[in-house]
Order: structure tokens, then C-alpha cells, then sequence
């Protein structure tokens, strides 16, 4: 809450007035309001692909359903991430997602999430060497990310090949895993502990099958959310002088990283001074007012949005799972009635007259 009160209460006010960022909001255009709608929704539904790519079973708007009701929990609650666990294993145990394929997708959409997370820096830094100079912090994040993603990559063989290794990581996953169904009020999944062998069996075919359509499916997720917020920052009047693309990918690639640490939930308020400050260095000050109008703006469509279509995902998940344990649970239609006189597999007592 610290964070969150420093950075809008006190370090936002004094880059720009919120009468000034305002203004800029209501100078923006429909048709540029439309082309961040459209990447926004491109930014949805690639993560629901990328859902739908590590369970193969799943449907697309039950991925869609997972992601928009975990992410409202997680950019609401304190520990969300957690709570989030617990109620995406209840939507998906309902669809009959089983325990082990339940962890399998825990594991390797979160490992490909850091995965790219830790390779845009490295991808902005390139960027910037071919287009221009990079910037120290720039590079530092670049190696930074670079190196992590290394031992992330090591952390994920080590996994794989060492079953002393995997039964740690096992213990720990169960004890997050209870966690979040406590707080969120569902049992715990019965074969929690133990589901990581599972998972070695199991992640080995479906990386073999599916792993670069899960990779493409991944960076594409993160991508098209960039694009957010360069479409944010081209609506609010910035041309590529004032904000380049290369500016905003290498600012969008930094927070990404930096917002792996759970500081707050969704990173409100890190994510919002991580943008604002790389994207102001050098700019007027009607011009930083625009900027912080379209961080502003960006946050806006991509965390405080998906909360009411998160909580109108987990309404949906509630009628239509509770809706199908009452059919399932309620008597069956009648079958025909015998002819009279015939003798059904009952036995000879078994008649009726229609």
C-alpha cells in the first residue's frame, strides 16, 4: 500500500498534473481508441491460446474464463497470485482437468511466462544496438535478464532429469497450492503432492509435441500487449520523435521483468512509475503529461478492465458448473414403458400397462 500511495499520491503528481493528463485523455480519437481496443483484444486472446496450447483439451472459452477470472483475483487481492491458483484449479477440475495435468500446466505456462519475460530485455537490447545506442540501464537489464533466464532454462532441465530435484520443487508447489485453496475457500487437490512425477512423464511429450506452438503462443501474449501501450502512447499524440517504439518496447521489456517480484498485486503502482520515468527522460512537459496519460490509459484496459470481465468470467463458471451438477445429479428421463406383457430384463414381475 506504501508503494501504491508514493507513486500516486506524491511521484505521479509531480511529473504531471492529473488536470493535465486529463486533458490529454480527452484530446484522444475514436479511431485511435479503437486501435487499442483491437490490441487489446489481440493481447486476450493470445493468452487464452497460450492456455489452450499447454492443455490441448481445453476449450477456448473455458482458457478464456480461466485466465479473465485468476487474473481478477490476482490484481485485487494481496497474495493474489496464490488465491489465483486455487480458483483456476476449480474451474479447471470442473472441466475435468486432472491433477497432474493441472500441475504440467501450472509449470510450464508459468516457466514460459519468466522465459519470456527474462528474454525481452535481451530482445530490446538488440533492438536498440541495431536501430541506435542503448542506454545503460538499458544493458543491465538486458544481462540481467539474461542471466536469470539461463538459470531458469538450468532450474527446468534440472527438473526434468533429476528426480531428487523434482520432489523438492514438488514439496513446495503442494504448499503454494494448499495455500491458495485456503484462501479461497476449495479443497486442495487430493494428489497435490507427489503430481510432479507426473509432470516429468507428462511435460517431456506434450514440450516434444507442442513446444513451439506454446513458445509462439507466449511471446505472442506479450507482444501484443506491448502493442498496447504503444498504441496508447501514439493516441495520445506522441510521434515516434518524442517516443520511439524502441524507447517504448525497451521501457515495456524492463517492467515486464521487474514485475515478476510480486511487490503489489498486478504491480499497481511499480508498473505505472517503471513506464512513466524511462518514457519522459528529455521530453517538454505538455509532452510528459501525454505520456503519463498513455501509461495511464494502458493500465487502465490491461488491469483494472479484466477485473469486472474476470468477475463476470467467474459468475458464468458458477452457473453453468453448479447448472451441470444438478443435471448430473438429477434423475434421468423415463424410458419407454414396456408393451403389455412383455417380460423385461427385471425379471418376469417387471410389467406394466402403458
Amino acid at each position: 500500500m506504501l508503494i501504491v500511495a508514493g507513486v500516486f499520491a506524491f511521484a505521479l503528481p509531480r511529473v504531471a498534473s492529473y488536470g493535465a493528463v486529463w486533458d490529454s485523455l480527452r484530446s484522444m480519437t475514436w479511431p485511435w481508441l479503437g486501435v487499442i481496443g483491437l490490441t487489446m483484444v489481440a493481447s486476450l486472446v493470445t493468452t487464452w491460446l497460450m492456455i489452450a496450447a499447454v492443455i490441448p483439451s481445453l476449450r477456448l472459452r473455458n482458457a478464456a474464463t480461466v485466465n479473465l477470472g485468476s487474473s481478477a483475483v490476482a490484481n485485487t487481492l494481496p497474495g493474489g497470485g496464490a488465491v489465483a491458483m486455487g480458483v483456476s484449479w476449480a474451474m479447471l477440475s470442473g472441466w475435468g482437468v486432472g491433477t497432474s495435468e493441472y500441475v504440467r500446466y501450472t509449470l510450464v505456462s508459468g516457466l514460459w511466462n519468466v522465459f519470456v519475460r527474462l528474454g525481452l530485455p535481451v530482445m530490446a537490447l538488440a533492438v536498440l544496438v541495431i536501430t541506435g545506442r542503448p542506454s545503460t540501464a538499458s544493458q543491465a537489464a538486458a544481462y540481467c535478464g539474461a542471466g536469470v533466464l539461463a538459470a531458469a532454462a538450468l532450474t527446468l532441465r534440472a527438473t526434468l532429469r533429476s528426480e531428487s530435484f523434482a520432489r523438492r520443487v514438488d514439496r513446495a508447489l503442494g504448499r503454494l497450492l494448499a495455500a491458495g485453496c485456503r484462501l479461497a475457500r476449495r479443497p486442495p487437490p487430493q494428489r497435490a503432492q507427489g503430481a510432479l512425477a507426473d509432470f516429468r512423464a507428462g511435460a517431456s511429450g506434450l514440450l516434444a509435441r507442442r513446444w513451439l506452438w506454446i513458445t509462439a503462443a507466449a511471446v505472442a501474449s506479450h507482444l501484443t500487449l506491448w502493442l498496447v501501450l504503444l498504441a496508447c502512447v501514439r493516441a495520445s499524440g506522441l510521434g515516434q520523435g518524442q517516443v520511439s517504439w524502441q524507447a517504448s518496447l525497451a521501457a515495456f521489456a524492463f517492467v515486464r521483468l521487474v514485475s515478476v517480484l510480486p511487490l503489489t498485486p498486478g504491480g499497481v503502482g511499480v508498473v505505472e512509475a517503471g513506464l512513466t520515468g524511462p518514457l519522459i527522460v528529455g521530453l517538454s512537459p505538455a509532452a510528459v503529461a501525454r505520456v503519463a496519460a498513455a501509461v495511464l490509459l494502458y493500465r487502465a484496459v490491461t488491469y483494472l478492465l479484466p477485473i469486472p470481465l474476470g468477475a463476470l468470467a467467474y459468475l458464468w463458471w458458477r452457473r453453468t458448473h453448479h447448472a451441470g451438477r444438478r443435471d448430473a445429479h438429477s434423475p434421468g428421463p423415463a424410458g419407454p414403458a414396456p408393451h403389455p406383457g412383455r417380460v423385461t430384463s427385471a425379471g418376469p414381475s417387471a410389467t406394466s400397462a402403458r
